[in-house]
């Protein structure tokens, strides 16, 4: 479901990641996954969908995944629509 939660957005830091991410060929499908969604919502505010949600939750389990796209990963976790409660 495409909501729209206020304020938040992806940082500069974890925008350069997601670029990096992107353009390298080795990434896999999921952190590009991440990183497409992190920059997507660079300046807007867009939420993550589940799918992308999924894939970035999977780059941050994956032991081999870089430290960009974890970032990238996580900033992408993080502006994602329908948090579960604690």
């Amino acid at each position: 479901m495409a909501g729209k939660r206020g304020g938040e957005s992806t940082g500069k830091r974890a925008a350069a990641a997601a670029a990096r991410i992107l353009s390298n060929p080795n990434a896999s499908t999921a952190a590009k996954s991440a990183a497409g969604s992190a920059l997507t919502q660079r300046r807007s505010t867009e939420v993550t969908s589940a799918k992308a949600a999924s894939a970035a939750a999977r780059t941050l389990a994956n032991p081999r995944a870089s430290a960009a796209a974890k970032s990238a990963a996580a900033s992408a976790l993080t502006q994602r629509a329908g948090k579960r409660g604690r």
